[in-house]
């Protein structure tokens, strides 16, 4: 009998430590999703997950990364020459014809909006000289990214090589990524774009294939995927308030539905805390810094549940400046904030000083100094 109401005690036990631990959602119970994650993009947090480091084929989600490696490359407004290898890429497709002319940025639309593999292949020869040379610079930009548990082996997610993949958080963090470019942001939600047909009478008209955009009122964006191997994959974002949320799912026969249900557990749990505000800081005495002259240029929100948003702590960690700070009117970083959730740091931004004693010149200092000079002028002939 003692033995087992020991071990009931230590059951009991690491149930409350487990309880008490701040965690994420776990999103098995709700979601059909082989893998699944829900991201908020101003902080990285994860919010739910399920699977979300389980490397697995993506599909046609790759895409994100081929169109923002378009975008990236300033040449949107170039034109590109359709080869017969884009022409003849097997599934989904806008029907490009060989030697076809067609602005890079259009091609990108077709990527994303119905999903082109033509249009992956056309981008992809156009960026990288070839699909290879393309493909390596996908895979540089996804470890500068930090997506460390993925490989890109082709610009469109086609299951024609065994070593593409990738996982619902690498994705997330892809998207968070890409959601910082304006030109991706407006591509990424756009509904129908037309875009000129020189080998016929009529435009292409190219209506997004993320039903979500119509299907859910707080969808911002986002880019499906199917492959047989793959299953259905899906990236989509959403925002509600001041919120931005991502959702990744792969391998989910009810998609849609996941992607809804995930918004919503996040929407409903979370909300944004204004942790730090920009502006000028007070931080007590210290040996080198007058207090106002001390601030933080952007504020820091972070998602928290009701129960976290009274264990955020601040430290600010300040360098020793060099002489020359002090005496001039210039902007330096003076060290930085890092800002804890329960003891853990999960974010921080930078300190800036700027000596507010050495002011540069104002317009009553500049007409003094004009004032002075015909003065001068007159006394000295």
């Amino acid at each position: 009998m003692k033995i087992i109401r020991r071990l009931m005690f230590l059951s009991l036990m690491i149930t409350i430590f487990i309880v008490n631990i701040p965690h994420k959602v776990d999103a098995s119970l709700g979601v059909s999703a082989a893998s699944a994650v829900l991201m908020e993009q101003k902080s990285g947090r994860v919010l739910l997950e399920k699977e979300a480091y389980t490397k697995r084929r993506i599909a046609s989600i790759t895409k994100i990364m081929t169109a923002i490696l378009a975008i990236e490359s300033g040449k949107l407004d170039k034109t590109v020459t359709v080869s017969e290898k884009a022409v003849r890429t097997e599934g989904s497709s806008v029907y490009l014809k060989p030697g076809q002319k067609i602005k890079l940025e259009d091609l990108v639309y077709g990527l994303i909006l119905r999903s082109g593999n033509d249009t992956a292949v056309a981008i992809a020869e156009y960026i990288g000289g070839s699909v290879d040379g393309f493909v390596y610079l996908m895979n540089q930009k996804a470890k500068e990214i930090g997506m460390v548990s993925t490989h890109f082996a082709n610009p469109h997610g086609l299951d024609d090589h065994e070593n593409h993949y990738s996982t619902a958080y690498d994705m997330a963090l892809l998207t968070r990524y890409a959601m910082q470019n304006k030109t991706f942001q407006k591509i990424f939600g756009t509904k129908v774009h037309r875009a000129p047909n020189p080998n016929e009478a009529w435009d292409y008209k190219w209506t997004n294939k993320n039903r979500l955009l119509t299907k859910y009122k707080y969808c911002t964006g986002g880019k499906t995927g199917f492959t047989k191997r793959a299953k259905r994959t899906l990236v989509t974002t959403a925002t509600k308030g001041d919120m931005d949320l991502i959702a990744v799912t792969l391998n989910a026969p009810d998609d849609w539905n996941d992607h809804i249900s995930m918004y919503e557990t996040g929407f409903i749990n979370y909300d944004m805390a204004e942790v730090i505000s920009k502006g000028k800081i007070t931080i007590g005495k210290n040996k080198y810094y007058k207090n106002d002259q001390l601030y933080i240029k952007k504020s820091i929100l972070y998602p928290a549940t009701k129960e976290e948003m009274d264990l955020f702590s601040v430290k600010y960690k300040l360098n020793k400046p060099e002489k020359k700070w002090l005496s001039k009117h210039q902007e330096h970083v003076a060290g930085k904030a890092v800002v804890y959730l329960d003891g853990r740091a999960v974010e921080e931004t930078p300190i800036f000083y700027q000596n507010e004693t050495a002011k540069k010149k104002g317009f009553f200092d500049f007409m003094k100094e004009i004032f002075l000079s015909i003065m001068g002028v007159k006394l000295h002939g």
